[in-house]
Order: C-alpha cells, then structure tokens, then sequence
C-alpha cells in the first residue's frame, strides 16, 4: 500500500517501510510522529485507489523519526558584472529522517 502525504509545504508518495528526508518535524529521535494529511491511499499495484478533496477524513500514516539532521549545504551567490559585486553564502536546510509504519 502506498500514500501521497503532505507535510513541510511538500507532498511526498511514501509506502510502508520506507525512510524518507522530510522538512523538520517537532518530535524527538525515536518518537512515533503521526502524518494526518493524506491526499491519497491506494494499494501497490494501483487498485482501490481513494483520494481526498483536499486530504482524506480519518485516514492517518504513522512515521517513527530516526534523526533530526541537516542536509548538504547549497551555495548561493549572487554576481553582478562591471561592478564587482559577488556575494556568496551558504544555507543547510533541518530535515528528519522518518520511517514510515504500515499504511491503512
């Protein structure tokens, strides 16, 4: 069984069993964290599917967070020419590794 959720701004298909890199999430490193906007369910091989208007009513998904870490850093500049501006800074972005339980 597999499920798109939503979560951090994003939409992400997970299926059971599977670790995903999410934006932060406030829970601590081995708590259960429960993903309640579901915008569809549907089992492997694309049957039974049931999508939500925007997300599904009672359907929840359980993760368990691995770890709160931070990605790899991105750089980003800023460059105008002739006049010799250049800018360049750096940013790593929270994200948790979560495990997500069984589905449905």
């Amino acid at each position: 069984m597999f499920a798109i959720i939503e979560t951090g701004g994003k939409q992400y298909l997970v299926k059971s069993g599977q670790t995903v890199n999410i934006e932060k999430v406030e829970a601590e490193q081995g708590k259960e964290f429960i993903f309640d906007k579901v915008l569809m369910l549907a089992e492997d091989d694309g049957s039974n599917v049931k999508l939500g208007s925007p997300y599904l009513d009672g359907v929840k998904v359980p993760g368990t967070v691995e770890a709160q870490e931070r990605s790899a850093k991105i750089r980003v500049v800023k460059f105008k020419r002739k006049v010799r501006y250049h800018k360049v800074h750096g940013h790593r972005q929270h994200i948790s590794k979560v495990k997500i339980g069984s589905i449905g």
